[in-house]
C-alpha cells in the first residue's frame, strides 16, 4: 500500500478495504511503520514503538477496525507487560500485570498497536515536553508545542501516522490537541468509559478516556468499542439508545446554543479562537440553530482554585506510589513536579475536602444552565499554540522552586496566598476546558477554523452528562458543511 493512499483513508475505511480484501492488515501495518519511520524523527510523537509486536499482532476477524494502526497514549493505557512511563523517570517500573479496559476492548476492536505516545510528566501540562522523552512537536509547525497531555498522539494522528490514537482528558488533554493539531477530539461523560482495573475513578472522576481522530465517524465508531461499565466500577451510566455510529446519520433537531468567549477565570484570549467562535456560529445559525451570547454563571477563580488542589492531590501520591512501589526518588521527577508534589503533602486535608466539595457547585450551575440551552459554544483554548520551550520555567523562578523545596515552604505557600496566582499563570492558556472535567459532562473541540498562517484553531461544544449523542451529531453537521480532512494534505510531504 502506498503512504500517500494511506492517508487517504480514516480508521473506518481503512477497515472497509481490510474487510474486502483490497489489502491486508499486514501491508497497512507496513505502510503505517513507514510512515511513523519517516515522520517521528521530526515531530517526536511516538516514545515507545512496538513495530514488531505489532507485524506479529493476529488479525481479529469482523470487528469494526479490524486491522487497523493504532498508537495507546503512555499514561494509564496499560499494556500487560509493558512499560507505561506516564513521561516520568520515577515511573520506569511501571509494568502492568493486566491491560487495562481502554486497552483490552481496543484490541478487541481489532486495532493493531504501533507503540506509545509521549505526554508531559504525569500528563501535568498542556504542552509536551518532558524530561524523560524531550519535547514533541506540532506537524503544522514545528516550532511550537503540539498541546498537552495528549500531544504525541494529536501530533502522530495529524501526521498520518494512524488516523486516530488513544487519549484521556483530565483537564482539556483530549480537546486542547485536537485543537492544535487540526483534530476532532470528544472527551465523554464521566462514567462512560471505565479506567478500569487499575483504578475506579481516574482523578477522583475529573479524568477519562477516549481517542483524537481526523473524522467524527471515527470517534463515534470509537466510543462505541470502548463504552460501557466493568466489574467493579464505581457507578453505571445510561448507555446511548443507538450506537453512536449510527446517531451520525441523525440530523440534529435545531438547538438553542449559548455562546462565549470570554474567560472564567479573567484571562486574554486570543482574537483568532474568538473569530473562530463566531464564525462557527454563524454557520450553525446557518444550519438553523438559535445562538446566542450566554454563559454558565459559576466563581471561575474558585473553579480554577479547586482544580489546582486536584493536582496538588494527584501529585503528591503519585510520587508517594512511586517512591513506595519502585524506589524512585525525588530527584527522579522533574522540578514543577517535585514543587506541586510539596504543595499537595503540605494542603490541609480539610482544605483539599472543600476544593473537592466545591465541584457541585460548578455542576449545579452548569446543570441549571443547561435548563435554558442545549450546548454551549466557546473556544478550546484561549491561545495559539506556545513554542517549544517558551513555557519553561525561567532560571530565576527555578532557583525559587528549589529554595522552596529546600525549606519545605509548602504550608507557607498555601498561607500566602499564591496558589490562586499559581492557579491562574498555569491555567491562562488553556482557562475553556476544565470546567467539563469537574462537572463530569461531555465537550468536544472542533477544527473549523485555520489561521492565516496555517494553524488550526478548535472551537468547544459541552453538552449535559450523557449526552455525547446531540455533540456527535452536530459535529457530523460542520464536517459536512465545513469538511476539513482535506487540510491534512498539507501535511503529507511532513519531511
Amino acid at each position: 500500500m502506498k503512504e500517500t493512499e494511506y492517508l487517504r483513508y480514516d480508521a473506518i475505511a481503512l477497515a472497509d478495504l481490510i474487510r474486502r480484501g483490497e489489502v491486508s492488515q499486514q501491508e497497512v501495518c507496513e505502510t503505517a511503520i513507514r510512515r511513523a519511520e519517516s515522520v517521528n524523527g521530526v515531530i517526536n510523537a511516538i516514545c515507545q514503538p512496538q513495530y514488531d509486536k505489532a507485524r506479529a499482532q493476529a488479525p481479529v476477524a469482523d470487528q469494526p477496525f479490524s486491522g487497523v494502526p493504532f498508537l495507546l497514549k503512555d499514561l494509564a493505557q496499560e499494556q500487560q507487560g509493558e512499560w507505561c512511563s506516564y513521561g516520568s523517570q520515577g515511573f520506569r517500573g511501571n509494568i502492568a500485570d493486566q491491560d487495562s479496559e481502554f486497552v483490552r476492548r481496543s484490541r478487541d476492536s481489532g486495532l493493531v498497536f504501533l507503540g506509545r505516545t509521549a505526554t508531559p510528566e504525569l500528563g501535568l501540562k498542556a504542552i509536551t515536553e518532558s524530561r524523560l522523552w524531550g519535547p514533541t512537536r506540532n506537524p503544522w509547525n514545528r516550532g511550537l508545542t503540539p498541546g498537552g497531555s495528549s500531544g504525541g498522539s494529536g501530533a502522530a494522528v495529524a501526521a498520518g501516522i494512524v488516523p486516530m490514537a488513544g487519549a484521556n482528558d483530565g483537564g482539556g488533554s483530549i480537546r486542547i490537541p485536537a485543537a492544535y493539531n487540526g483534530l476532532f477530539g470528544l472527551k465523554p461523560s464521566r462514567g462512560r468509559v471505565s479506567v478500569g482495573p487499575h483504578a475506579g475513578e481516574s482523578w477522583t472522576g475529573a479524568s477519562i478516556d477516549h481517542v483524537v481522530s481526523r473524522t467524527v465517524r471515527d470517534s463515534a465508531a470509537m466510543l462505541d468499542v470502548l463504552a460501557g461499565p466493568a466489574a467493579g466500577d464505581p457507578f453505571r451510566i445510561p448507555a446511548p439508545e443507538v450506537p453512536y455510529a449510527d446517531v451520525l446519520q441523525q440530523t440534529p433537531r435545531p438547538l438553542r446554543i449559548a455562546m462565549f468567549t470570554t474567560s472564567p477565570y479573567g484571562t486574554d484570549v486570543d482574537p483568532a479562537c474568538v473569530e473562530a467562535v463566531e464564525t462557527t456560529a454563524r454557520l450553525l445559525e446557518s444550519l438553523g440553530h438559535t445562538v446566542e451570547y450566554a454563559e454558565p454563571e459559576f466563581d471561575g477563580p474558585a473553579l480554577a482554585r479547586s482544580y489546582l488542589g486536584l493536582y496538588f492531590g494527584e501529585v503528591s501520591a503519585a510520587m508517594d506510589r512511586a517512591a513506595e512501589q519502585w524506589g524512585a526518588k525525588d530527584s527522579d521527577f522533574e522540578l514543577e513536579t517535585r514543587l506541586l508534589g510539596m504543595l499537595g503533602r503540605s494542603l490541609p486535608v480539610p482544605d483539599y475536602v472543600r476544593m473537592r466539595q466545591r465541584w457541585n457547585d460548578f455542576a449545579r450551575a452548569l446543570g441549571r444552565f443547561f435548563g435554558q440551552y442545549d450546548l454551549y459554544l466557546c473556544p478550546t483554548a484561549g491561545q495559539l499554540p506556545a513554542k517549544i520551550g517558551e513555557l519553561a520555567t525561567p532560571g530565576h523562578l527555578q532557583l525559587v522552586a528549589r529554595l522552596m523545596l529546600l525549606l519545605k515552604a509548602g504550608r507557607l505557600v498555601h498561607r500566602s496566598g499564591q496558589v490562586e496566582h499559581l492557579a491562574m499563570e498555569s491555567l491562562a492558556r488553556t482557562p475553556f476546558t476544565q470546567l467539563a472535567n469537574l462537572t463530569g459532562t461531555p465537550a468536544m473541540s472542533v477544527p473549523l477554523s485555520w489561521t492565516s498562517t496555517g494553524l488550526p484553531v478548535g472551537v468547544q461544544f459541552g453538552a449535559p452528562h450523557g449526552d455525547e449523542a446531540t455533540l456527535f451529531q452536530v459535529a457530523a453537521q460542520l464536517e459536512e458543511a465545513s469538511p476539513w480532512f482535506s487540510q491534512y494534505e498539507r501535511l503529507e510531504g511532513l519531511v
